[in-house]
């Protein structure tokens, strides 16, 4: 008895085709998702991009340029990037790489100031005397919040790595200061090795961050702003559950056509494309006003700065609903029963969100993962908002955004009509 019990548990499983995708194939799926994104990784951290200024242009602050550029942790620059068939752009100043820091270019950027050649490192605390090291101005977004604890901890190590001599005199001074005083002759014989230590190689190999380097840090995008990440995840969940909600109004089709209500609905001269464009309409609408409420809500408790935002909410929001509805659209045209669409638009709904960065920062992710992202709608709204709302960029800044959102509804809202074909000659 127990047999057949388990025999017809199967048997009813392998007939109930979204059953049987959300029992197997959705766990496989998120499995391979994330384990590409942490797989890649390597079991290290990515690679950060910063921008390197040198203001001081002394041997040593261009020995420590050199090796950032060399750390393979690191993906710095002194200049932008060249486009093809074009000459290399001038190198960054301290104005330049701010800007980029604040437009998102790059997460974080080095300001070697004048005088770091003469003072670069120390080895007491900052506050013992003779400690007048100047410091490195680390500029950062915290909108990615580990870019600069990771450029800081780097730049120890590279400073360890490719100023040993410098490291040497200063730990001799400190000898010395301690000791009374060096006779002529250590002090030659020590000279002699300096100078030997000063042309080695740099080392690599892990190190310890022993904080010789002083570093300025400053938020340059955010240090105004009041709890204003609050928009990334506002944006991130809230377009996930759009894509639910959109796939479940789009649903209201298949149920119409298995009550035989779609067919009586279009003999009533209501065509295909009126009914397919009021019911996206409709999805829309709702979205719009499900985000609306979200960003109330973040507005009213946690205090999001929505007000002064208004105009680029407002572009966002119709884009992004806009396009999550002609997503809905498809989703019911190309399936053939509710059950099959709910298995269809959960699996490739929670498959965007964890590529998208709805469930996981796409900073964080690797390189290649973050360019497989940009497939997904949540991508490039969370990309908008963050526009509008951290780094308080006017609205023609977001055309790159809603052209894509936009285009991408229009594509798939033809796609959809095309696939309703269906339904009038059935």
């Amino acid at each position: 008895m127990i047999a057949a019990i388990i025999r017809n548990g199967f048997r009813a499983l392998r007939r109930d085709r979204g059953a049987l995708i959300l029992s197997f194939i959705l766990p496989i799926a998120f499995f391979s998702i994330f384990g590409v994104i942490f797989g890649g990784m390597g079991g290290s951290t990515p690679r950060v991009s910063v921008l390197v200024v040198d203001e001081d242009r002394s041997t040593v602050s261009e020995r420590l340029v050199r090796a950032l550029l060399q750390e393979p942790s690191l993906d710095a620059s002194t200049h932008p990037k060249a486009k093809k068939g074009e000459p290399v752009p001038p190198e960054y100043t301290a104005a330049g790489a701010e800007t980029a820091v604040k437009q998102g270019d790059a997460p974080a950027a080095l300001i070697i100031p004048k005088g770091f050649g003469a003072h670069p490192i120390a080895l007491g605390p900052s506050n013992a005397p003779g400690n007048d090291r100047t410091p490195i101005r680390l500029l950062h977004d915290s909108s990615d919040p580990v870019a600069a604890q990771v450029v800081g901890g780097i730049l120890q190590k590279v400073a360890m790595t490719s100023l040993p001599d410098t490291m040497a005199r200063v730990g001799m001074r400190y000898f010395e200061q301690a000791s009374g005083g060096l006779t002529p002759q250590q002090r030659a014989r020590i000279e002699s090795s300096l100078s030997m230590l000063e042309n080695a190689p740099a080392q690599s190999g892990p190190q310890r961050d022993a904080g010789f380097v002083a570093l300025d840090v400053r938020d340059v995008a955010g240090e105004k702003k009041q709890n204003s990440m609050i928009a990334f995840y506002a944006a991130g969940i809230g377009v996930m559950f759009l894509l639910f909600t959109a796939s479940a109004a789009g649903g209201s089709l298949l149920d119409e056509a298995e009550s035989g209500a779609l067919d009586r609905i279009l003999s009533a001269r209501v065509s295909m494309t009126t009914l397919l464009a009021g019911k996206m309409a409709y999805s829309a609408l709702l979205a719009s006003a499900q985000l609306t409420l979200m960003f109330l809500w973040g507005a009213a408790v946690f205090h999001l700065d929505l007000f002064t935002h208004l105009p680029g909410f407002i572009v966002m929001t119709a884009a992004t609903s806009f396009a999550v509805a002609s997503f809905g659209m498809l989703l019911a045209s190309v399936s053939h029963t509710r059950a099959q669409q709910g298995a269809i638009s959960t699996l490739i709904i929670l498959t965007m969100s964890a590529i998208g960065g709805s469930m996981f920062p796409r900073f964080l992710m690797p390189e290649a993962m973050q360019k497989v992202g940009l497939l997904t709608f949540n991508a490039w709204a969370i990309d908008g908002y963050t526009k509008v709302f951290w780094r308080d960029e006017p609205i023609l800044h977001l055309a790159p955004q809603v052209a894509v959102l936009v285009g991408s509804g229009i594509v798939l809202f033809l796609i959809a009509r095309r696939f309703a074909r269906r339904w009038e000659y059935a």
